[in-house]
């Protein structure tokens, strides 16, 4: 009998109508156009500015999405992963918010917060969720409303990120198709360079801490660059070589979309033309944990069914991995 897999069987995502030009930002920080597009490969970014709108509800748009395309009931969903670091509240976890509001009574979720890594750890959770056969259809979401933790004074972070979300339905398959292998990886020291200073239980929110602007994302961006490639690299060549694979054996690597010179540099690192990595970060910017499940979502129509694909990720933490997966239709 066949190993039975988690493969991706739907793809969703989403990304709100309002846009953010690199000209928008010109009249908000001292900037152009030149300097984020040659710094970055961000043109523009997607801002939910909708009242009374959140994580959720970009979540709730890839579900509905994703049950449309799989045909599926909402009460035939078993677990809902959502990975975020901009969850709706403190708690309740948004992955229950979403599935309350599109009605999913049948379904438990959780959240996972690993930063950009997110959406691959989630993956890989929810991945082993049907390989333990103990469920049949897991929804694993990457979102984040990253327009709520930026400080729009500050251009080394507001020009980077952007609005987002996407998901996939994980089902069990044994025809060799599905998440095949992951490497983990994380290293706490990491939260000097990439972190939010207030808001959690080290610094609740205070007076103090909202009036000097420590509720926002900061980073400081040389030693973040550095990992980043360095983990990336190394965990594709350990999963390529532990798989008996060579890049040639790859169809698609799918790298977290931070920054163009970030995904540049682990193409070229690795040898991998850059016409089979999937790039969208000139619309989007960095949406953290939307980057992949989008990625996936706007090259749905360009896969192949055996396709091997590569899915890697860096994140504030610091976390990293990669993950290879066979596409199981198109």
């Amino acid at each position: 009998m066949s190993k039975i897999l988690a493969a991706i069987t739907a793809v969703g995502g989403y990304v709100p109508e309002d846009i953010l030009t690199n000209a928008d930002l010109e009249k908000m920080v001292d900037t152009t156009d030149e300097w984020i597009t040659t710094r970055t490969g961000i043109k523009e970014r997607r801002i939910l500015r909708t009242p009374g709108k959140a994580t959720s509800d970009m979540g709730v748009e890839v579900l509905l999405e994703i049950l449309r395309k799989s045909g599926i009931d909402k009460d035939e969903i078993d677990l809902l992963i959502c990975a975020t670091v901009t969850a709706d509240m403190v708690f309740p976890d948004t992955a229950n918010t979403i599935l309350d509001k599109v009605g999913a009574k049948n379904a438990f979720g959780y959240d996972i917060n690993a930063a950009c890594s997110g959406f691959l750890f989630a993956l890989t959770t929810g991945a082993k969720f049907i390989e333990s056969g103990m469920y049949k259809k897991v929804v694993v979401i990457g979102a984040d409303m990253m327009s709520s933790i930026v400080n729009y004074k500050d251009r080394t972070t507001c020009i980077i990120f952007g609005d987002g979300a996407g998901g996939v339905l994980l089902e069990p398959c044994s025809d060799g198709t599905g998440v095949i292998d992951s490497i983990l990886k994380s290293d706490g020291s990491g939260r000097e360079f990439l972190h939010m200073k207030a808001g959690g239980s080290l610094k609740p929110a205070t007076i103090e801490t909202v009036t000097n602007n420590e509720h926002f994302v900061f980073q400081d961006g040389k030693p973040v660059f550095k990992a980043a490639v360095t983990g990336m690299v190394n965990t594709i060549k350990t999963l390529l070589e532990r798989n008996h694979l060579t890049k040639d054996d790859i169809d698609w690597l799918v790298p977290h979309q931070a920054n163009m010179r970030i995904i540049n540099s682990v193409a070229d690192q690795l040898d991998f033309p850059i016409e089979k990595v999937m790039i969208n970060i000139h619309k989007y910017g960095n949406t953290t944990a939307g980057t992949l499940p989008l990625c996936l979502w706007e090259y749905e129509p360009q896969l192949k069914k055996g396709d091997k694909i590569i899915l890697t990720a860096f994140g504030g933490g610091f976390t990293w991995g990669s993950t290879y997966i066979i596409w199981n239709y198109g």
